[in-house]
Protein backbone atom coordinates (compact mmCIF):
# COMPACT_ATOMS: atom_id res chain seq x y z
CA UNK A 1 0.00 0.00 0.00
CA UNK A 2 1.36 3.64 -1.09
CA UNK A 3 0.97 6.70 0.74
CA UNK A 4 -1.31 9.59 -0.31
CA UNK A 5 -0.30 12.89 0.47
CA UNK A 6 -3.54 14.48 0.72
CA UNK A 7 -1.92 18.09 0.86
CA UNK A 8 0.17 17.61 -2.27
CA UNK A 9 -2.90 16.36 -4.29
CA UNK A 10 -4.75 19.70 -3.18
CA UNK A 11 -1.82 21.94 -3.31
CA UNK A 12 -1.55 22.93 -0.03
CA UNK A 13 0.60 23.47 2.79
CA UNK A 14 0.28 21.68 6.24
CA UNK A 15 -0.63 24.65 7.74
CA UNK A 16 -3.52 25.52 5.72
CA UNK A 17 -6.76 26.58 6.59
CA UNK A 18 -10.15 25.43 6.48
CA UNK A 19 -10.84 27.94 4.11
CA UNK A 20 -7.97 27.51 1.98
CA UNK A 21 -8.64 23.89 1.88
CA UNK A 22 -11.95 24.70 0.65
CA UNK A 23 -10.70 27.10 -1.49
CA UNK A 24 -8.97 24.55 -3.19
CA UNK A 25 -11.04 22.04 -3.61
CA UNK A 26 -12.93 23.76 -5.86
CA UNK A 27 -10.75 24.96 -7.91
CA UNK A 28 -8.99 21.62 -8.79
CA UNK A 29 -12.77 19.96 -9.01
CA UNK A 30 -13.93 22.65 -11.40
CA UNK A 31 -10.83 21.54 -13.47
CA UNK A 32 -10.75 18.11 -13.46
CA UNK A 33 -14.24 17.63 -13.60
CA UNK A 34 -14.83 14.61 -15.93
CA UNK A 35 -17.61 16.51 -17.85
CA UNK A 36 -16.11 19.30 -18.32
CA UNK A 37 -12.25 18.56 -18.73
CA UNK A 38 -10.64 17.07 -21.76
CA UNK A 39 -7.41 16.34 -19.56
CA UNK A 40 -6.89 11.81 -20.40
CA UNK A 41 -6.72 11.63 -16.69
CA UNK A 42 -9.08 13.63 -15.41
CA UNK A 43 -11.39 11.11 -13.98
CA UNK A 44 -8.43 9.49 -11.71
CA UNK A 45 -7.05 13.38 -10.90
CA UNK A 46 -10.98 13.58 -9.61
CA UNK A 47 -11.09 10.67 -7.34
CA UNK A 48 -7.85 11.50 -6.02
CA UNK A 49 -8.75 15.27 -5.62
CA UNK A 50 -12.02 14.13 -3.77
CA UNK A 51 -10.41 12.07 -1.28
CA UNK A 52 -8.07 14.10 -0.58
CA UNK A 53 -10.97 16.82 0.23
CA UNK A 54 -12.74 14.22 2.15
CA UNK A 55 -10.04 13.97 4.80
CA UNK A 56 -8.89 17.41 4.74
CA UNK A 57 -12.02 19.15 5.09
CA UNK A 58 -13.29 17.25 8.43
CA UNK A 59 -10.95 18.22 11.17
CA UNK A 60 -11.15 14.78 12.81
CA UNK A 61 -9.70 12.89 9.85
CA UNK A 62 -7.30 15.51 8.64
CA UNK A 63 -5.76 15.61 12.97
CA UNK A 64 -5.81 11.89 12.77
CA UNK A 65 -4.21 12.01 8.96
CA UNK A 66 -1.38 14.60 10.35
CA UNK A 67 -0.80 12.60 13.38
CA UNK A 68 1.30 9.99 11.14
CA UNK A 69 3.83 12.82 10.42
CA UNK A 70 4.91 14.85 7.68
CA UNK A 71 8.20 12.32 6.92
CA UNK A 72 6.01 10.27 4.99
CA UNK A 73 6.27 11.04 1.05
CA UNK A 74 3.30 10.31 -1.96
CA UNK A 75 4.34 6.85 -3.72
CA UNK A 76 6.10 5.41 -0.50
CA UNK A 77 5.43 2.57 1.19
CA UNK A 78 2.94 2.57 4.15
CA UNK A 79 0.99 0.52 6.68
CA UNK A 80 -0.51 2.27 9.81
CA UNK A 81 1.29 1.78 13.07
CA UNK A 82 -0.98 -0.67 15.48
CA UNK A 83 -3.62 1.58 17.42
CA UNK A 84 -2.69 4.38 15.76
CA UNK A 85 -6.12 6.47 16.36
CA UNK A 86 -5.65 5.61 20.36
CA UNK A 87 -6.79 8.65 22.71
CA UNK A 88 -8.61 10.25 19.48
CA UNK A 89 -11.97 10.75 20.31
CA UNK A 90 -14.66 11.20 17.45
CA UNK A 91 -18.05 11.52 16.56
CA UNK A 92 -20.26 8.47 15.64
CA UNK A 93 -20.69 5.50 17.59
CA UNK A 94 -19.20 2.37 17.46
CA UNK A 95 -20.95 0.31 14.45
CA UNK A 96 -18.33 1.45 11.90
CA UNK A 97 -15.90 0.09 9.71
CA UNK A 98 -13.36 1.93 10.79
CA UNK A 99 -12.30 4.41 14.10
CA UNK A 100 -14.45 6.79 12.12
CA UNK A 101 -17.56 4.54 11.76
CA UNK A 102 -19.38 4.08 9.06
CA UNK A 103 -22.71 3.91 7.30
CA UNK A 104 -24.04 6.45 5.15
CA UNK A 105 -22.73 8.28 1.70
CA UNK A 106 -19.74 10.75 1.57
CA UNK A 107 -20.98 13.81 2.69
CA UNK A 108 -20.72 16.51 0.10
CA UNK A 109 -22.29 14.97 -2.82
CA UNK A 110 -18.57 13.80 -4.51
CA UNK A 111 -18.77 10.19 -4.68
CA UNK A 112 -15.04 8.46 -4.67
CA UNK A 113 -13.53 4.94 -4.57
CA UNK A 114 -11.91 4.96 -1.92
CA UNK A 115 -8.21 3.84 -1.81
CA UNK A 116 -6.34 1.01 0.12
CA UNK A 117 -4.63 3.84 1.92
CA UNK A 118 -8.05 5.47 2.89
CA UNK A 119 -9.87 2.30 3.87
CA UNK A 120 -6.82 1.73 6.70
CA UNK A 121 -7.02 4.66 7.81
CA UNK A 122 -10.81 5.67 7.81
CA UNK A 123 -13.16 2.38 6.89
CA UNK A 124 -14.60 1.53 3.51
CA UNK A 125 -17.68 4.42 4.18
CA UNK A 126 -16.24 6.68 6.88
CA UNK A 127 -18.04 10.13 5.68
CA UNK A 128 -18.51 13.01 7.05
CA UNK A 129 -21.12 13.56 9.88
CA UNK A 130 -23.94 14.65 7.55
CA UNK A 131 -26.97 17.12 7.39
CA UNK A 132 -29.06 13.91 9.62
CA UNK A 133 -26.48 14.13 12.02
CA UNK A 134 -26.20 17.70 12.54
CA UNK A 135 -30.19 18.02 12.46
CA UNK A 136 -30.14 14.68 15.46
CA UNK A 137 -27.55 16.86 17.33
CA UNK A 138 -29.97 19.86 17.51
CA UNK A 139 -32.11 18.04 19.58
CA UNK A 140 -29.62 15.23 21.37
CA UNK A 141 -25.69 14.97 21.67
CA UNK A 142 -24.24 13.32 19.39
CA UNK A 143 -22.42 9.71 20.65
CA UNK A 144 -18.67 9.90 20.62
CA UNK A 145 -16.46 6.71 20.02
CA UNK A 146 -12.25 6.87 21.39
CA UNK A 147 -10.17 3.73 21.19
CA UNK A 148 -8.00 3.41 24.52
CA UNK A 149 -5.37 1.14 25.28
CA UNK A 150 -5.17 -0.95 28.76
CA UNK A 151 -3.27 -3.65 30.28
CA UNK A 152 -3.81 -6.89 30.16
CA UNK A 153 -3.49 -7.28 33.58
CA UNK A 154 -6.84 -4.95 34.18
CA UNK A 155 -8.63 -7.70 32.40
CA UNK A 156 -7.84 -10.04 34.80
CA UNK A 157 -8.48 -7.74 38.29
CA UNK A 158 -10.45 -4.84 36.70
CA UNK A 159 -9.24 -1.27 37.40
CA UNK A 160 -10.17 2.41 38.09
CA UNK A 161 -7.89 4.61 35.17
CA UNK A 162 -7.52 7.88 34.04
CA UNK A 163 -7.66 7.96 30.81
CA UNK A 164 -6.66 11.28 28.58
CA UNK A 165 -8.59 12.21 24.92
CA UNK A 166 -7.89 14.30 22.62
CA UNK A 167 -10.17 15.99 20.11
CA UNK A 168 -9.84 18.42 16.90
CA UNK A 169 -11.18 21.76 17.62
CA UNK A 170 -11.46 24.36 14.30
CA UNK A 171 -10.71 27.86 16.00
CA UNK A 172 -12.10 30.75 14.46
CA UNK A 173 -8.69 31.19 12.24
CA UNK A 174 -9.83 28.27 10.49
CA UNK A 175 -6.74 26.32 12.08
CA UNK A 176 -7.16 23.20 13.89
CA UNK A 177 -5.93 22.66 17.36
CA UNK A 178 -6.57 20.00 20.16
CA UNK A 179 -8.61 19.75 22.96
CA UNK A 180 -7.53 17.48 25.74
CA UNK A 181 -9.74 15.98 28.34
CA UNK A 182 -9.41 13.36 31.17
CA UNK A 183 -12.20 10.83 32.18
CA UNK A 184 -12.05 8.98 35.60
CA UNK A 185 -12.98 4.97 34.03
CA UNK A 186 -13.90 1.77 35.84
CA UNK A 187 -12.62 -1.29 34.02
CA UNK A 188 -14.75 -4.28 34.79
CA UNK A 189 -13.11 -7.44 35.16
CA UNK A 190 -12.86 -9.93 32.10
CA UNK A 191 -13.10 -7.01 29.27
CA UNK A 192 -11.62 -8.13 26.20
CA UNK A 193 -9.97 -6.45 23.04
CA UNK A 194 -12.32 -5.22 20.65
CA UNK A 195 -15.36 -4.78 23.58
CA UNK A 196 -16.95 -1.00 24.32
CA UNK A 197 -17.12 0.56 27.41
CA UNK A 198 -20.39 3.04 27.48
CA UNK A 199 -20.19 6.21 29.43
CA UNK A 200 -23.64 7.60 29.40
CA UNK A 201 -23.59 11.55 28.78
CA UNK A 202 -20.18 11.79 27.91
CA UNK A 203 -20.39 12.45 24.10
CA UNK A 204 -21.67 15.45 22.31
CA UNK A 205 -23.06 18.61 24.40
CA UNK A 206 -26.91 18.92 23.57
CA UNK A 207 -28.92 22.36 23.21
CA UNK A 208 -31.88 23.25 26.06
CA UNK A 209 -32.63 20.03 28.16
CA UNK A 210 -32.19 17.81 25.68
CA UNK A 211 -29.65 14.67 26.41
CA UNK A 212 -26.25 14.99 25.95
CA UNK A 213 -24.68 11.46 23.96
CA UNK A 214 -22.60 8.76 24.98
CA UNK A 215 -19.26 7.97 24.99
CA UNK A 216 -17.88 4.42 23.69
CA UNK A 217 -14.49 3.38 24.69
CA UNK A 218 -13.44 0.75 22.27
CA UNK A 219 -10.85 -1.36 24.35
CA UNK A 220 -7.13 -2.66 23.05
CA UNK A 221 -4.40 -4.20 24.87
CA UNK A 222 -1.46 -2.66 25.19
CA UNK A 223 2.16 -4.50 23.68
CA UNK A 224 3.02 -6.83 26.85
CA UNK A 225 7.30 -7.79 27.08
CA UNK A 226 5.76 -11.05 28.11
CA UNK A 227 2.10 -11.97 27.54
CA UNK A 228 0.36 -12.26 24.04
CA UNK A 229 -3.35 -11.99 24.00
CA UNK A 230 -5.06 -14.22 20.70
CA UNK A 231 -8.66 -14.03 21.57
CA UNK A 232 -9.57 -15.11 25.38
CA UNK A 233 -5.80 -17.33 25.67
CA UNK A 234 -3.34 -15.91 26.43
CA UNK A 235 0.31 -16.81 25.81
CA UNK A 236 4.00 -16.61 27.59
CA UNK A 237 7.21 -17.48 26.45
CA UNK A 238 8.92 -20.44 29.31
CA UNK A 239 12.43 -20.50 29.00
CA UNK A 240 14.27 -23.95 30.19
CA UNK A 241 17.49 -24.52 30.91
CA UNK A 242 18.60 -27.85 28.59
CA UNK A 243 18.70 -30.62 31.53
CA UNK A 244 14.69 -29.14 32.94
CA UNK A 245 13.58 -30.37 29.29
CA UNK A 246 15.08 -33.43 29.08
CA UNK A 247 14.35 -34.72 32.79
CA UNK A 248 11.72 -32.64 33.64
CA UNK A 249 11.21 -30.24 36.70
CA UNK A 250 8.95 -27.88 38.51
CA UNK A 251 9.19 -24.13 37.70
CA UNK A 252 7.09 -20.78 38.10
CA UNK A 253 5.27 -19.11 35.40
CA UNK A 254 4.70 -15.83 35.95
CA UNK A 255 0.91 -15.26 34.53
CA UNK A 256 -1.17 -12.07 34.59
CA UNK A 257 -2.57 -13.31 38.12
CA UNK A 258 0.69 -13.79 39.57
CA UNK A 259 3.26 -16.80 39.76
CA UNK A 260 2.03 -20.04 39.57
CA UNK A 261 4.25 -23.70 39.28
CA UNK A 262 4.10 -25.76 36.36
CA UNK A 263 5.53 -29.22 36.01
CA UNK A 264 7.38 -29.52 33.00
CA UNK A 265 7.16 -33.29 31.49
CA UNK A 266 10.16 -35.11 30.64
CA UNK A 267 11.72 -34.98 27.41
CA UNK A 268 9.94 -31.77 26.37
CA UNK A 269 11.01 -30.03 23.20
CA UNK A 270 11.46 -26.48 22.55
CA UNK A 271 8.10 -25.14 21.13
CA UNK A 272 5.44 -27.57 23.11
CA UNK A 273 2.82 -25.73 24.41
CA UNK A 274 1.20 -26.75 27.97
CA UNK A 275 -1.72 -25.59 29.22
CA UNK A 276 -2.99 -24.13 32.38
CA UNK A 277 -7.11 -24.46 31.88
CA UNK A 278 -9.38 -21.60 32.62
CA UNK A 279 -5.82 -19.00 32.97
CA UNK A 280 -6.51 -17.07 30.45
CA UNK A 281 -8.53 -13.93 29.91
CA UNK A 282 -11.23 -14.32 32.62
CA UNK A 283 -15.30 -14.24 32.10
CA UNK A 284 -18.02 -16.56 31.75
CA UNK A 285 -16.14 -18.76 29.57
CA UNK A 286 -12.88 -18.17 30.42
CA UNK A 287 -9.76 -18.46 28.17
CA UNK A 288 -6.64 -20.67 28.69
CA UNK A 289 -3.27 -19.62 29.14
CA UNK A 290 -0.45 -21.82 27.25
CA UNK A 291 3.00 -21.53 28.38
CA UNK A 292 4.92 -21.43 25.35
CA UNK A 293 8.58 -23.92 26.06
CA UNK A 294 12.22 -22.30 25.30
CA UNK A 295 15.24 -24.61 25.61
CA UNK A 296 18.02 -21.87 26.18
CA UNK A 297 21.70 -22.88 26.29
CA UNK A 298 24.31 -22.05 28.48
CA UNK A 299 27.41 -20.27 27.32
CA UNK A 300 30.70 -22.05 26.69
CA UNK A 301 32.50 -19.28 27.77
CA UNK A 302 35.13 -21.46 30.52
CA UNK A 303 36.90 -24.43 30.13
CA UNK A 304 34.90 -26.50 32.75
CA UNK A 305 31.95 -25.62 30.30
CA UNK A 306 33.44 -26.55 27.62
CA UNK A 307 34.34 -29.66 28.64
CA UNK A 308 30.58 -30.29 29.70
CA UNK A 309 29.57 -29.73 26.09
CA UNK A 310 31.81 -32.03 25.18
CA UNK A 311 31.37 -34.60 27.55
CA UNK A 312 27.47 -34.32 26.36
CA UNK A 313 28.84 -34.57 22.70
CA UNK A 314 30.45 -38.00 23.89
CA UNK A 315 27.32 -39.14 25.62
CA UNK A 316 24.99 -39.05 22.47
CA UNK A 317 27.30 -40.11 20.17
CA UNK A 318 24.30 -41.25 17.27
CA UNK A 319 22.38 -37.43 17.91
CA UNK A 320 22.39 -35.77 14.87
CA UNK A 321 19.69 -32.91 15.37
CA UNK A 322 19.38 -32.63 11.02
CA UNK A 323 18.28 -36.03 10.64
CA UNK A 324 14.73 -35.20 9.31
CA UNK A 325 16.20 -32.80 6.78
CA UNK A 326 17.41 -35.63 4.72
CA UNK A 327 15.26 -37.12 3.16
Amino acid sequence: MKYKDYYETLGVPRSATQDDIKTAYRKLARKYHPDVSKATDAEARFKEINEANEVLKDPEKRTAYDQMGSNWKAGQDFQPPPNWDAGFEFRGGQGGAGPFGAGGSFNGGAEFDASDFFESLFGRRAGSAGGGARRRADVNGQDHHAKVLIDVEDAYRGAERTISLRAPVEGADGRITMQERTLDVHVPRGIRPGQHLRLAGQGGPAGGAAKAGDLYLEIEFQPHPRFRVDGADVYVELPLAPWEAALGATVDVATPEGTVQLTIPKGSQAGRKLRLKGRGLPGKNPGDLYAVLQVVLPKADSDATRAAYENQARAFPGFDPRAHLQG
